[in-house]
Order: structure tokens, then sequence, then C-alpha cells
């Protein structure tokens, strides 16, 4: 699947929710399903600078596709990590460099956190394009 079908089928997943609470709980939810950082990975190296939590982020490459996995210290910031994975992960750094994050503000996820929450969702998303940025160079 592309970068944007998998963000269509989150937007249609959130749009089945008619309140934040409900959405809260989905996000807590992805957050349990999320493909886990190994814990040699949970190091200052790996923690996502400007999140109010701790949200640890390994990329690595496989074959021409990079495969994140994450975690948090706190259940919202690992559900928006988890989404975040779901959208990029195992695919080419090309491919998440020019990706848009329209369907974050969709599914009204930036208006519903906190300033510092928010603040830390752009962190998450500069940080997985700087791992594609880094993998694209080695791959030219």
């Amino acid at each position: 699947m592309t970068i944007e079908e998998i963000q269509n089928e989150i937007v249609d997943e959130f749009s089945m929710f008619d309140d934040w609470m409900q959405r809260y709980e989905y996000m807590i939810e992805l957050g349990k399903s999320l493909p886990l950082i190994d814990e040699q990975y949970k190091t200052d190296d790996n923690l996502i600078k400007g999140c109010q939590s701790k949200v640890w982020v390994h990329a690595s490459l496989d074959g021409d596709k990079i495969a994140f996995t994450a975690d948090s210290d706190a259940i919202i910031t690992k559900g928006i990590i988890a989404i975040l994975v779901r959208a990029f992960s195992d695919q080419k750094p090309k491919d998440i460099i020019e990706a848009n994050t329209d369907f974050i503000d969709e599914i009204g996820l930036k208006e519903h956190l906190s300033p510092t929450r928010a603040n830390g969702l752009v962190s998450m998303i500069k940080q997985l394009k700087m791992y594609a940025i880094a993998y694209q160079t080695q791959l030219k």
C-alpha cells in the first residue's frame, strides 16, 4: 500500500467514531499494537527532541524501504507514534520525504492535542522524515 492509501485508511477508521473520547481510546489501542522498539535502541540518540513525554524511534533500511519501530512512556503519545509508524513504515525514503501529512488534520488530531503534544507530533513527523533523508542519501 502507498502512504496515501494507508493515510486514507486511517482517516476512514477515525471517521467511524462520534466523539474524541472514542478516538482517544482507539489511539490507545493502536499504541498497544505498535511494533515495539528493541530495548537496545531506547537510548538518548533515539529520543525525539521536542516531546513532553519520552518517545523513542528507531529506523532501519530493509532493502530499499525503511522499517520504523517506536515506543513511548505515555499512552496517548504511543498512539500518535503508532499512527505515524503505520503510515510511514515499509515505505521508500523518497516517498516518506514527499508525503504530505494532511491526514493528521483530517482526523482532527492536532486540534485535539494540548499545545505541547501538538509540538511533539510535529517533532515526530520531522524525525521520521529526517531518517528518510538520511537513508535516501545512502541509497544514491
